[in-house]
């Protein structure tokens, strides 16, 4: 299946100290973006939607600022330069207004852009709910 790569801005109204939590962490991840997030001893995550499993691992964690994780099938080898989907979270401010942007970077099986828009706008308002932002 063809790969595409998906990427949007979303103004946040709060600091990085209170949002970034909310990208990198189990409990944080949980609470808007999957149904359930496990990390195992290995630091793979696991992402629980849809009733099925989804494994990544963090390959960007620079606190207050970014996040990406590849996701990848524990079941299959995994070979280096193969095209890797992954999902990412960067945090921008915008220095004459002051305000904050979450840009996603999604990278994966190709859907239709006004579904995946339709899909992460759902995704950023729960998000929003949960900061107050």
């Amino acid at each position: 299946m063809e790969k595409i790569k998906f990427v949007a801005d979303y103004q946040i109204n709060t600091s990085k100290k209170i949002i970034y939590p909310y990208l990198s962490t189990a409990s944080g991840l949980s609470q808007w973006f999957a149904d359930d997030v496990v990390i195992n001893e290995d630091k793979v995550y696991n992402f629980i939607y849809d009733g099925e499993n989804h494994y990544a691992r963090p390959v960007i964690m620079r606190t207050h600022h970014h996040v990406k994780f590849e996701f990848f099938d524990p079941s299959e080898e995994e070979e280096d330069g193969t095209d890797k989907t992954f999902i990412e979270f960067k945090l921008d401010e915008n220095e004459l207004t002051q305000t904050f942007y979450l840009r996603v970077v999604e990278y994966g099986d190709a859907y239709d852009e006004q579904e995946q828009r339709s899909i992460w706008e759902g995704l950023i308002a729960n998000l929003k709910e949960i900061i107050g932002g």
